[in-house]
């Protein structure tokens, strides 16, 4: 059996839940900054947006911004690092990729992980938006920080399928890398069409013709 841990993917960084009140405090004003930045970087763009804008608009001081963030690029950071860790913690225990031994198992977890999925990009569809069609033009690091995601997308999309075919409940002749790629090109086309149609009925139609792909086009006959 091959063992594809979700924890071996560095590009992710753990982000550890507040104990403390002040702690609490701490992470709710973290929150409050990167929602406000969200709305400046909507309002004029993310190369146009100031310090200053953002902090103005909550009322605080630069050097309390600073506190929490290096500088507005660092907002991005922490945003992908939260993103990242959430779609990771979906994934543990019963979702990992070697968890299912039957196809009934396999079409289980593919039904929690899309609910999942669509909980966590769907919340709050600025995350999406700036990833999908901000980030890349922001900087070179970050460009390659946003490839690096899809690798670790399609790697982990491969393991499931792999574990499916040693297990014998997916197809033997199964091309996992390219299939796990289209897997993850029908996830990107998916979170684009609920972000132009954020209609609840028709984002979960298409939710549920991606599963039935991701199961009937792929199971064992």
């Amino acid at each position: 059996m091959t063992s594809h841990s979700v924890c071996d993917h560095r590009i992710i960084v753990p982000v550890t839940k507040p104990s403390s009140r002040i702690e609490r405090r701490k992470a709710e004003l973290r929150k409050e900054i990167i929602d406000t930045a969200f709305a400046c970087f909507a309002e004029k763009g993310y190369h146009a947006t100031g310090i200053a804008d953002i902090a103005g608009e909550l009322g605080i001081g630069h050097g309390t911004f600073y506190r929490y963030f290096e500088n507005k690029r660092d907002i991005i950071d922490h945003v992908i690092d939260d993103l990242a860790a959430r779609i990771i913690e979906s994934l543990g225990t019963d979702n990992a990729p070697d968890a299912a031994d039957s196809l009934e198992e396999y079409r289980a977890q593919v039904d929690r992980i899309g609910d999942a999925l669509n909980r966590i990009f769907l919340e709050d569809q600025r995350v999406a938006q700036l990833l999908l069609f901000q980030a890349t033009g922001i900087d070179a690091e970050l460009t390659m920080r946003l490839y690096g995601l899809l690798d670790t997308a399609d790697s982990l999309t491969a393991g499931y399928l792999e574990h499916g075919v040693e297990r014998g409940y997916l197809r033997a002749d199964l091309d996992t890398v390219n299939t796990a790629r289209a897997v993850t090109g029908m996830l990107l086309a998916a979170i684009l069409h609920g972000i132009r149609t954020p209609d609840a009925g028709a984002v979960d139609d298409l939710s549920h013709a991606i599963r039935h792909l991701l199961i009937d086009g792929v199971r064992k006959r």
